[in-house]
């Protein structure tokens, strides 16, 4: 019964931003604009959107090392595998997906990875903010004078969620320090819960710490942090060409500013981030570089279907390779929703 709930909630918000998104739109003019997009540009889009996926892999190899060694092309197909779930189940389910395939070709605990996912998007919410404050505070005059009240907003939520950022780093780092610490400081539970639920909490908080053993490691941390600024600044180009395909007035370093309304867009939990991924691009396109109405639009319909596509044909293959279909994945996201973890 929770899940339907959950569903219905989802539909209601995914038509909600999709209501908003496709508001007052000349559609005619939507389709004239994809028409007439410059293919050179959305080819090299598509090439960085497979490209991040590289080098995602190749960090994720480097976060999962203390755990033990993991071959890239495992890596590679779980986080194919788990991108391309979240592309079409809501809540961001790839994200304890990937634990889950990869502890069926890697001899590693799946909690163990997941607290790896998690220090993966604290790295990438880091080094957004930092593209945010670069933006801010050097390249962002354009965008200051189009909407000087947005701009301001956005250099108020970018502080805080570095504030946030910073705290749960500090956080994680605590728990890292002493993985059985976090263990027996649980198991105290016993004797105000019953001794089953207390002992699996001790165990999976134990086995998340070890997993955060990267952070132990200022070498490797920094390296870690090191890798996501290709990532990102390739994402960030796959954004600028389809700015570029659609001819709208967007310099490279306003995709600094575009991506940054694109995370949060995508944090809506809707299957494959649709409405909230599309408004988020057609509303800082418009807000701070004067796009048309129409443009905007197609070019977020456009960088939408170049972001999923190559993710969710190579998700699929693997998936199907390994025997997991779309039931199974649904099966895995509900499992670990319902026991709060994905061990």
């Amino acid at each position: 019964m929770r899940s339907h709930y959950r569903t219905i909630i989802v539909v209601a918000l995914a038509a909600g931003l999709v209501a908003l998104f496709l508001y007052n739109v000349d559609f005619r003019r939507v389709a004239a604009d994809i028409i007439r997009a410059r293919p050179g540009w959305l080819a090299l889009s598509l090439a960085t959107m497979v490209a991040n996926l590289v080098i995602r892999a190749v960090r994720w190899q480097y976060l999962l090392e203390p755990l033990g060694h993991v071959a890239f092309r495992n890596a590679f197909r779980a986080t194919a595998v788990g991108f391309a779930a979240s592309s079409i189940l809501p809540a961001r389910a790839g994200e304890v997906i990937r634990p889950y395939f990869l502890s069926r070709h890697e001899p590693m605990s799946a909690t163990g990875v997941f607290a790896t996912i998690v220090l993966e998007r604290l790295l990438d919410t880091i080094t957004v903010l930092i593209q945010l404050a670069a933006f801010v505070m050097l390249f962002g005059q354009e965008a200051q004078q189009a909407n000087p009240a947005a701009f301001r907003a956005v250099k108020w939520a970018g502080a805080s969620a570095g504030a946030v950022a910073l705290g749960a780093l500090v956080v994680l780092f605590m728990l890292a320090g002493d993985p059985a610490r976090l263990g027996r400081a649980l198991a105290r539970l016993e004797r105000v819960a019953p001794s089953a639920l207390a002992g699996l909490l001790a165990r999976v908080a134990e086995k998340f710490a070890t997993g955060l053993a990267v952070i132990r490691r200022p070498g490797r941390l920094l390296i870690s942090m090191a890798l996501s600024f290709p990532l990102w600044l390739c994402i960030d180009l796959g954004i600028w060409s389809v700015a570029m395909a659609f001819r709208l007035a967007v310099p490279f370093t306003g995709s600094f500013l575009l991506l940054a309304f694109l995370v949060i867009g995508v944090a809506v939990p809707t299957p494959g981030a649709i409405g909230g991924f599309d408004e988020a691009i057609r509303l800082a396109a418009t807000t701070f570089y004067g796009a048309p109405n129409a443009a905007a639009v197609g070019a977020a319909l456009v960088l939408h279907a170049l972001s999923i596509g190559p993710v969710l044909v190579l998700g699929i293959i693997f998936a199907a390779d390994a025997g997991v279909n779309l039931g199974r994945m649904r099966q895995m996201a509900n499992a670990a929703t319902e026991q709060g973890n994905p061990a």
